[in-house]
């Protein structure tokens, strides 16, 4: 009885627990914590994984971290959103995406990141604002 009040539903758990999204938002709006049961699921998804960190665990989740680490934007928003700094497991995958590499660059290293001034050059938009951003001339 205890469990219905509180919006839980036992029997459709491992059910839930097998859909990223569906356990994502189970955890996020009714368990409002850790779906335990859910975690490897959830870990395959770089999406749910990144919020998942951010919005449930609130702080690294480690099961998710090489899925989320094949993903540029969602790893450069873990850095962001969770490391709150460099992340050298998702470096490599930032790096692949000028955009992302610009903004890992301005907002997470601070300064000039010359691994990826080539992939930010193939960009010219995002080349122009990382050298404006950090004064290179030319």
């Amino acid at each position: 009885m205890n469990d219905v009040i509180q919006g839980r539903f036992p029997e459709y758990e491992s059910s839930i627990a097998k859909y990223p999204y569906r356990a994502y938002y189970y955890a996020l709006e009714v368990i409002k914590g850790r779906f335990i049961e859910a975690e490897a699921s959830i870990a395959k998804d770089p999406y749910y994984a990144h919020y998942y960190a951010k919005d449930v665990v609130k702080g690294r989740f480690t099961e998710g971290e090489q899925s989320i680490a094949t993903h540029p934007c969602y790893a450069y928003l873990y850095a962001l959103d969770v490391v709150k700094g460099r992340w050298p497991e998702g470096e490599p995958s930032i790096a692949t995406k000028p955009e992302y590499a610009y903004l890992y660059a301005r907002d997470i290293i601070k300064e000039r990141w010359t691994e990826a001034e080539a992939i930010i050059a193939t960009d010219t938009e995002y080349w122009d604002l990382y050298c404006k951003h950090f004064g290179i001339k030319g």
